[in-house]
């Protein structure tokens, strides 16, 4: 449930490490974070995209909710989300 404005950061759905989280390591991820002035850390929401298209070729992003997470073991920055949850923009704009 999204009840406030998350920031909106670029994630690569095929960048996932064995438990599942998405690595927030990736060009996309790195120049939203910068142009919006976001910091990493433990707990915070963001709202991950990705794009994509619908059938006609109009731009319907798939979206998520993710929550920050430092995986220690690699010393790398994770967001969980959950998969079922995973949207067109479309299905939370209509």
């Amino acid at each position: 449930m999204m009840t406030m404005e998350l920031p909106r950061i670029c994630a690569d759905l095929r960048n996932a490490d064995q438990q599942g989280r998405l690595r927030l390591s990736g060009a996309g991820t790195l120049s939203d974070l910068a142009a919006q002035g976001v910091e990493l850390r433990e707990g915070l929401h963001l709202l991950l995209y990705s794009a994509d298209a619908q059938a006609d070729g109009t731009n319907d992003d798939l979206v998520v909710e993710g929550i920050v997470e430092l995986d220690r073991a690699s010393g790398t920055w994770v967001a969980r989300i959950d998969w079922d949850a995973l949207r067109h923009e479309s299905a939370h704009n209509p």
